[in-house]
Parts: structure tokens; sequence; C-alpha cells
């Protein structure tokens, strides 16, 4: 049960890039980026940028992961994405210059890079390939949002949370007694945020799905204990 990898075949990374941007550039270009401003060390569910404020900075993250999300006028909250060591968060702002268009926060304890967006444009102007790399990672993710936006209208809510749960495992998840820990802590309504979904609807889902053992949950974590069974919902089609 616990040595399993419960998601082979689904089509996704649902919620993160395939290669963090710092892997992608040159171990000089990396050592350069790393080193142009300084490291800050940050609390779990702590906000390092919010959503509508000015772009004043970029955050290299180093340590830990992350949750993007984005508020509606009505108070919903979506997740739009999960980032990792590697990852950089903060760029498309810097870009453009315009106001930022989501809030990252930290889902664990945190350690990121904070370069000025002065800095971060001067790098890349510098290094061209750096910055071709970094224009593909944004075109990638606006066709990855796209195809993921098709992806879950056709499905149902219950296919949704099972694709959102096999990928956490595939990506983010460790062995245990008890099963299949997924170690990104979500909340119920951040996991609703991340598939269109009521938090309403994912309480009902993980009730029906803790009563027939296919899964544990407490606070802020799931174990997996019959991934199969999460394959069996989503369709049994190839998803890769």
């Amino acid at each position: 049960m616990t040595g399993s990898t419960p998601s082979e075949g689904v089509r996704f990374p649902f919620l993160q890039d395939r290669v963090p941007f710092l892997a992608c550039l040159e171990d000089q270009q990396r050592a350069e980026l790393l080193g142009l401003g300084p490291c800050v060390t940050y609390k779990p569910r702590t906000e390092i940028i919010r959503q509508h404020e000015p772009s004043s900075h970029v955050q290299l993250i180093v340590r830990g992961r992350l949750m993007v999300t984005t508020g509606s006028p009505n108070g919903y909250v979506a997740l739009l994405a999960l980032r990792r060591p590697g990852d950089v968060v903060g760029e498309s702002a810097a870009l453009t210059g315009q106001a930022r268009s989501a809030t990252v926060t930290t889902l664990e304890a945190a350690e990121c890079v904070l370069v000025t967006r002065e800095a971060f444009l001067e790098f890349l102007a510098r290094h061209p390939s750096a910055h071709q790399k970094l224009s593909a990672l944004l075109v990638h993710r606006i066709r990855a949002g796209d195809r993921r936006a098709l992806e879950l209208a056709s499905m149902t809510v219950r296919e949704r949370l099972a694709v959102l749960l096999l990928d956490l495992a595939r990506s983010h998840s460790e062995p245990t007694e008890r099963g299949l820990l997924l170690t990104v802590p979500l909340s119920q309504q951040e996991m609703a945020g991340s598939i269109g979904a009521s938090r309403e609807a994912i309480v009902r889902l993980l009730a029906e799905l803790r009563g027939t053992g296919v899964l544990v949950t407490a606070r802020r974590k799931v174990w997996l204990r019959r991934p199969e069974v999460l394959r069996r919902i989503v369709g049994g089609d190839a998803r890769g």
C-alpha cells in the first residue's frame, strides 16, 4: 500500500511547474541570481506577496513550499499553484510593472532570496538565455492553466478531488504506517479552491472516502490508504 505510485496515469503536474526556474539556469547564472539579494526566513502561513500590491521584488525559493492564491470580489479564494525550492514568485508583476495578481503564502517554514525588481530585470538583460527560459516557463504556465481548466470542466467534483489527491501523492508524499501521507498541509477550503469546488462539497466527499477506508484525515493532513480507488474514480483512462 505505502510503496505504490498512486498517481500513475494522471495527466498533470496539477499545481506546479515540471522543472523549477533555477534548475533551468546555468550554474554561473544561478549563483549570480541568488547572490543579488538577502536570504529571508519566514514562518509557516506567512503572506510574503499580497494580491493588488505594487511590485517591488521577486522571491527565489531556497527552502519550503508556498501556495499561490487569488481572491474574487465575492470572497472565494482559488488555489492557483504550489511553488517549491528552485521556483521564483513575483516574476510576472516584476516583468510587467503591474500590481500583484495573486497572493503567495508559505505552507511551512521557508527561506527565500529577495531580489529587487530592478536587479532582476538587469539580470535578465545581462543573460538573454535566462530571460528566454523564464519566458518559456510563463508560456508553459499559461498553457498548463488552460489545459487544467478544460480538464476540470469535464470532470465531476468527485473526479477533480481524486485527481488532486493522486497528484499530491505523486509529488508531495511520504510512506507511513497509516498510509501515504500527503505532505502539503492544505485545508479543506484550500483543496476546494484548487479544483473550483465548495468547501461543503469537499467535506462531504472526504467523509465518504474516510468511510470506505480510502483515506484518513486530521487537521491539514491526509493519508491515502487505497489510492487504487481514486484511480477508478478518475475513470481509469491514461492521464500522462
